[in-house]
């Protein structure tokens, strides 16, 4: 089993048809809202890659101050472009009081029927004990955003 950091390939497809709505100010589909991503934790035992396309509760985290499906995700920066790279980022999020170890995550959405976004592999367990298990997405900017299209 292995966690390999990756944009999950079924979310670029779903991407160029239209299948994700990341747009807050909803200027792009005036009658929608944005749509609602989450993360959620795996242990060591998952296997999520670039061929993931869904979220399961398979092999998902289980403790003390975890949920299933994990957090939702706040939309930090809206779509925007630098150069000739488009990008988007999402606020920090945590788990307080949590005693959970997980190996890696995933992203999705929630709205559109929990398909698969991104694949983030923590290099190793990640451990806390009635703590702050928090995860720190990079800089909002055209070479580091969580999610980037150059």
């Amino acid at each position: 089993m292995a966690i390999t950091q990756a944009m999950c390939t079924s979310f670029k497809v779903e991407l160029l048809s239209g299948g994700h709505n990341f747009n807050t100010t909803n200027v792009a589909r005036s009658a929608d809202t944005a749509d609602v991503f989450k993360i959620a934790m795996y242990t060591s035992s998952a296997t999520l890659d670039s061929t993931t396309t869904a979220y399961s509760v398979t092999n998902e985290v289980s403790g003390t101050g975890y949920s299933a499906g994990g957090n939702t995700l706040t939309i930090s920066q809206v779509p925007t472009s630098s150069s000739t790279t488009a990008f988007l980022d999402f606020a920090d999020t945590t788990w307080s009081s949590a005693t959970i170890t997980a190996n890696g995550a995933l992203i999705y959405n929630s709205t559109n029927s929990n398909t698969a976004v991104a694949v983030l592999a923590f290099g190793g367990d990640k451990t806390s004990t009635n703590g702050d298990f928090s995860i720190i997405f990079p800089a909002a900017d055209a070479s580091n955003a969580i999610i980037r299209i150059a």
